[in-house]
């Protein structure tokens, strides 16, 4: 039991408070362009294949990586705001984008304006990308190098800020959905204001104090030693050395100190993990409405239910993290997701049952939390702190990419098997299988990291 208790100390710290706070404007977008905008479409009765295809604006965070550099050497250019640092000033002026743009689309018509929905939802995803990219390294900075406990306790508090975010708040729009007399581009207004309210805790929280410019300076002597001749004060000597070490330092970092054979590996595993997931979660708004559940029901169940479920066992998976060690977090988070796919067939055979969707929520919501706990714990890990906006980027948008730009051929899955939701789950479940086999084979290198 002591033990159990100094392992749950880890959250009492406040860095992780702020962890999760930021976690919830993490995850809080995802609503705006993925569950709301989905139930807006389906109601406006637009096809599984159309509304698979909005799934293409998620490819903003599947990208993010290629400008991350720049979030590790530049403050925001939004005046007044810089004052708040590298990390939370970047936080803040994407959340205010954000905001706008939601203020923006509620003035829309889907049957009018469809193109500027898209276009303003892609704004939305890549406002949000880019503030992912910040609240990432904020949460690899602020822990202290080899707390590799304090770090476990943060991915968690990181994953149950996001499910609060996309699963607490992403429920609100369902209720006011059926209310009298609201219609979803006025729902809009309130998820705008939601998100400047989430502001707030980035204004609050403490700057993390990380010294970057000596492995800068560093990397500027390695390029000007071997790669960059001519006269180092002209113009053309200065450009390209700021080119090498804002651009490409981080990624040969990253092979140099791993290894290309062990970071090609990790790479393909982040990209592997959650295919099965991506493609559930792309058509399970339309799927639930398809079988038989209400906006209240989706509001209360895979919204308000899941996100205490993930609250809950995001908590026991960073715990699971810290006791047992990352690799066996993943590797049995990897197995649960695939079996739980498999309820979501079961819902498809039986139709509308509310014990049965119970029952599915949760294990899902198990499965989400503890995978997404060791995946984010993972990657951390990989990251070195003087380019961890642009490392965890690279790593973290492989696993978006198959959560959004492929998972987008969803709709036409389904459609391609005449709406056999069934055969559909099944598949899914087998998508899981070709990651756990990588993450098998670069075991002892995850433990051995680990052990740092």
């Amino acid at each position: 039991m002591s033990q159990f208790i100094q392992q749950f100390s880890h959250y009492k710290d406040k860095r992780v408070l702020s962890i999760f706070l930021f976690g919830i404007s993490s995850g809080f977008p995802w609503v705006m362009i993925g569950s709301a905008l989905t139930a807006w479409l389906k109601e406006e009765d637009l096809t599984r294949s159309a509304i698979g295809l909005f799934g293409v604006i998620f490819g903003a965070y599947s990208v993010n990586f290629l400008w991350s550099p720049l979030l590790d050497r530049y403050r925001t250019p939004l005046m007044g705001i810089k004052r708040l640092g590298l990390r939370r000033g970047w936080v803040y002026s994407m959340q205010l984008a954000i905001a706008l743009c939601c203020l923006i689309m509620s003035t829309f018509n889907v049957q009018q304006d469809l193109f500027f929905i898209a276009l303003f939802g892609l704004f939305i995803a890549i406002f949000s990308a880019t503030q992912d990219i910040a609240i990432d390294a904020f949460r690899i900075d602020s822990i202290p190098s080899g707390g590799r406990e304090t770090m476990s306790a943060a991915s968690a508090a990181a994953t149950a800020g996001w499910w609060t975010g996309y699963g607490g708040l992403g429920a609100i729009p369902f209720f006011i959905a059926d209310l009298p007399n609201w219609q979803w581009s006025d729902i809009y207004l309130i998820l705008g204001g939601i998100m400047l309210l989430l502001g707030i805790p980035v204004l609050l929280a403490k700057e993390p104090n990380i010294d970057r410019d000596s492995a800068v300076q560093s990397a500027s002597r390695y390029y000007n030693a071997h790669f960059i001749t001519g006269n180092k004060h002209s113009i053309k000597h200065q450009i390209s050395n700021w080119l090498m070490v804002t651009l490409f330092e981080p990624f040969r970092e990253f092979f140099s100190r791993n290894g290309t054979k062990f970071a090609l590996s990790v790479l393909l595993f982040i990209f592997l993990f959650k295919m099965g997931e991506a493609f559930l979660g792309r058509m399970s708004i339309v799927f639930y409405k398809e079988v038989g559940f209400s906006n209240t029901d989706i509001g209360t169940y895979s919204k308000l239910f899941n996100w205490w479920v993930t609250i809950l066992f995001a908590g026991i998976g960073g715990l699971v993290n810290i006791r047992y060690g990352i690799y066996r977090g993943l590797m049995i988070s990897g197995i649960a997701m695939a079996s739980s796919n498999l309820m979501f067939a079961a819902i498809a055979m039986t139709g509308p049952n509310i014990p049965l969707f119970i029952a599915t929520i949760f294990v899902d919501g198990f499965t989400t939390a503890w995978s997404s706990v060791a995946m984010v714990a993972f990657i951390s890990l990989m990251c070195n702190k003087a380019f961890s906006a642009t490392q965890y980027a690279l790593m973290a948008s492989l696993g978006v990419l198959g959560r959004t730009v492929l998972a987008s051929a969803s709709g036409f899955i389904v459609d391609g098997m005449d709406g056999n939701w069934v055969l559909f789950f099944i598949i899914t479940s087998v998508m899981v299988t070709p990651g756990l086999v990588f993450l098998w084979r670069i075991k002892h290198h995850v433990e051995a990291l680990e052990q740092r």
